[in-house]
């Protein structure tokens, strides 16, 4: 049961630091408590855990304006964030992680603005049945964060700019771009600011659950540990991936998500995969590569170690189930 609540704030825009103030707070929240920490990130494309930055991103266009790319610890897709965004994370322990309670925290604060918004599905919140906050989530270690996106006052412009749209995707979602489905908070409230919305946060966080927050600062925080965490995040292997040369490549769409297998094949057998996906369970994704490694080039058998798989988690099992009957049938 949660009976503390912890806020801060990140005074810094960089994405590397952000992201690692995020995993050190992840890796320390307490056993009953619940943090809120809301942050902001400059001119920065952020991919999901299991995406392929190469495919995503205009990495060239990226280089060219001095924007970065960051990518997370969660799953999900490829988002842009500049100034007019305002990043939200709930961490807490797996017993006390309620979805629903930490969107009530968001749909309140945005009520008390003046807009009135509803979550739809598992990962979007909507006003006129248009985006301003995509949501992801991540489990390790008996602890799970949920953090997403608010958007007031995005250059939706740059949206198109900078990412690559599977053309999957927006068939799927029966829509045209990017820009069409999105929409920013200040089209519902001109007089919004970045402090409105905090306060609004901070207010509701500590309506939902009861209690009064107690405000840290970053100083609080072990700078040792941030810094190695942002060193990680900040690295060339993190950001892009090993580099990998493949033979062979394919993909499929799925109502959980796009997902990209490319293989490296010698003499039959598979020498290495590498397994892309913007699904919102990264760690699934993470399990196929070790089924296919070192097996046979052969969709039937391939397929049967897919089958290997399970899990209790409902949606976890569908995603295995899903993989395996398209491999089965995709031709190789």
């Amino acid at each position: 049961m949660i009976n503390k609540l912890t806020y801060i704030e990140s005074t810094g825009v960089n994405p590397y630091k952000n992201l690692a103030m995020e995993e050190y707070l992840f890796s320390h929240c307490g056993e009953d408590e619940a943090i809120l920490y809301l942050w902001q990130n400059q001119h920065t494309i952020v991919i999901g855990r299991n995406q392929n930055a190469w495919k995503e991103c205009q990495i060239s266009r990226i280089e060219e304006d001095g924007a970065v790319i960051a990518r997370r610890l969660s799953g999900g897709g490829a988002v842009f964030h500049d100034l007019g965004n305002l990043n939200f994370t709930f961490l807490v322990s797996k017993e006390n992680y309620d979805l629903k309670k930490q969107l009530d925290v968001i749909l309140k604060a945005v009520q008390k603005l003046g807009i009135h918004a509803e979550a739809s599905g598992r990962n979007d919140i909507l006003v006129d049945g248009k985006k301003f906050s995509g949501n992801a989530f991540h489990e390790h270690r008996g602890r799970r964060y949920h953090h997403g996106t608010l958007m007031v006052n995005v250059k939706l412009d740059e949206l198109n700019k900078y990412l690559n749209v599977s053309k999957k995707k927006l068939e799927s979602k029966g829509i045209a771009s990017v820009r069409s489905r999105v929409t920013n908070l200040l089209e519902y409230n001109p007089e919004l600011t970045i402090d409105a919305l905090k306060k609004a946060l901070r207010e509701t966080f500590e309506e939902v659950y009861g209690y009064e927050s107690k405000e840290i600062k970053e100083t609080d925080l072990d700078q040792k540990e941030v810094d190695t965490l942002y060193d990680k995040y900040s690295s060339w292997e993190w950001i892009y991936g090993r580099e990998f040369e493949f033979q062979y490549e394919v993909s499929e769409r799925f109502d959980w998500g796009q997902i990209d297998m490319q293989f490296q094949v010698d003499s039959g057998m598979v020498v290495d995969v590498a397994v892309y996906s913007d699904s919102l369970k990264p760690d699934v994704i993470g399990q196929i590569p070790k089924q296919l490694k070192d097996q046979k080039y052969n969709n039937q058998l391939m397929a049967d170690q897919i089958g290997r798989l399970h899990s209790e988690d409902e949606q976890e099992e569908k995603m295995f189930r899903d993989i395996e009957g398209w491999i089965r049938k995709v031709e190789l």
